[in-house]
């Protein structure tokens, strides 16, 4: 198993507000990490690292996150802290007023295989060399599109495409989609939508199944986003594992 991460500030933005991560606790259980933040005055910046920061150490504070019902509870437990700290952090700070982040998990043990998210940063399972999007984007367009106003090709290019209706941080409380995912994967894949924006599912996957270093495949994707314009931050997070099981 082999696991990588990185971010890019893009060839727009002149700071990143993205923060990603990927660790592991004294079980070897793997937790991967990714939030795009957002608001004025460094606000996303701050955002998205005070959720990564703390989510991540309180995972390897632990020494296992326990059966599949524990780490839900788990998972949702220090997610509901990030956001109560974020949510306190712009009360106190006025200049960092409507400051949040989306945020997309993904958590691997020896047993099974989670996924979170809120917001529009997504995350996939790698199977067959297909990836196959495994999270919701809680955005405007989608619910149109999911009520059927709106065809997913019109969804594309929607002028308020970018409109959260979920984020961390924006409210005193959040509620975080949770998706149980079959263990026998190849990869689990998550990046922000400065990638998925810019890169198709078989762009991305080209450079995935390619034979090139991890984080050689990585730096090439995020070359690739800002080669069609770069125009928002760049994150990827990467798991293969050795074998299929």
């Amino acid at each position: 198993m082999e696991y990588s991460y990185l971010t890019d500030p893009g060839k727009v933005r002149d700071h990143n507000e993205d923060s990603v991560t990927i660790v592991k606790n004294d079980s070897g259980e793997i937790l991967l990490i990714l939030a795009d933040g957002m608001g004025g005055h460094k606000g996303g910046e701050i955002a998205s690292s005070i959720a990564v920061t703390h989510i991540g150490k309180r995972f390897t504070e632990i020494t296992t996150v326990g059966n599949r019902e524990d780490s839900i509870n788990f998972l949702k437990e220090i997610v509901s802290e990030a956001n109560m700290l974020l949510y306190k952090y712009s009360s106190e700070n006025p200049e960092s007023q409507g400051m949040g982040t989306t945020l997309v998990m993904a958590l691997l043990t020896k047993d099974f295989l989670l996924y979170g998210n809120i917001g529009d940063s997504s995350g996939y399972a790698i199977k067959d060399g297909k990836m196959y999007k495994i999270t919701n984007d809680h955005t405007l367009v989608n619910l149109l599109v999911k009520s059927g106003e709106l065809t997913e090709e019109a969804a594309k290019n929607h002028p308020k495409k970018n409109v959260l209706m979920r984020a961390l941080g924006a409210n005193m409380s959040v509620e975080m989609d949770v998706f149980d995912v079959e263990r026998d994967v190849e990869g689990i894949f998550l990046c922000s939508d400065g990638l998925s924006n810019m890169l198709s599912i078989d762009q991305i996957e080209n450079v995935l199944n390619s034979s090139l270093p991890i984080d050689d495949k990585l730096q090439k994707l995020i070359n690739k986003a800002n080669n069609r314009g770069g125009t928002d931050n760049i994150s990827v997070a990467y798991l293969k594992k050795e074998v299929v099981e």
